[in-house]
């Protein structure tokens, strides 16, 4: 199983990297990040003039910062999904993997590695950001907030790319993958703003199934098991569903 899903892992990465999409998604996370980075510490730099002697001028450039990389894994996520299995079933080589001896838990898990290693090498670059807040604030950075921060957006990361994935599996166009999955993330993110404040049952029970309003409470520096549960559970789920959608297409084509 371990050769099977690493030959799977490894055609995967060197897809990505032999392919533009992969560059362009990386260079507008780092450019879009590096940029927002620069305005968020000038303006809260700003703010803490004048301000009580307790405002915790790194933490909420921190925060800012946190929050601006899950907003950009939102928009950017469905750029790297859209062809895990959409161009594979488009060119025919889908019907090559499975007829291999490579079972669809190797393949529907090596795509996914490959695809979370990609958001990894995202978020490499941005931790020179977290570095400069390190050694130009007094006091530092609290280090929790940066190691839980990032714990999150992996978490959460992984989280868009599961359900990705599995758009991906249910369609031969990467445009109608891409545009699905982009439109269901922008569903998540409206549900979670409309839910905010909500005291109703259903309100709380809309938060608590919230990809974003977990992800909130690890840029606070909190890791709560309820979140670590939550999205390995959401990440599980939708592997799961992905599995049984390739596993759907050897019956098709049996």
């Amino acid at each position: 199983m371990i050769g099977s899903l690493y030959a799977v892992y490894r055609k995967e990465m060197g897809h990505y990297f032999v392919s533009p999409v992969a560059y362009v998604v990386v260079a507008m996370f780092l450019f879009v990040s590096a940029y927002f980075f620069n305005l968020y510490v000038r303006e809260i730099v700003e703010q803490s003039f004048g301000m009580p002697s307790d405002f915790d001028a790194p933490a909420q450039m921190l925060r800012a910062f946190l929050g601006l990389l899950a907003l950009l894994a939102l928009f950017l996520m469905p750029m790297v999904t859209m062809g895990l299995f959409a161009e594979e079933r488009k060119r025919g080589t889908m019907e090559l993997l499975m007829t291999s001896p490579i079972g669809e838990t190797d393949i529907v898990l090596g795509k996914f590695l490959a695809s979370l290693t990609l958001f990894v090498v995202m978020l490499v670059p941005t931790a020179a950001f977290m570095l400069y807040i390190w050694l130009h604030t007094d006091p530092a950075a609290p280090l929790r907030i940066v190691l839980s921060g990032y714990l999150g957006i992996l978490l959460f990361g992984g989280c868009l790319l599961a359900l990705g994935s599995f758009i991906s599996s249910l369609t031969e166009n990467q445009l109608i993958a891409g545009a699905l999955t982009f439109g269901l993330f922008l569903l998540l993110w409206a549900i979670d703003f409309g839910s905010r404040g909500a005291e109703s049952a259903l309100g709380q029970t809309v938060q608590y199934l919230s990809v974003i309003n977990h992800y909130e409470d690890f840029s606070r520096g909190v890791v709560d098991t309820s979140g670590l549960v939550y999205y390995l559970s959401f990440i599980g789920f939708f592997i799961f569903l992905t599995v049984r959608s390739i596993d759907s297409l050897r019956w098709r084509r049996a």
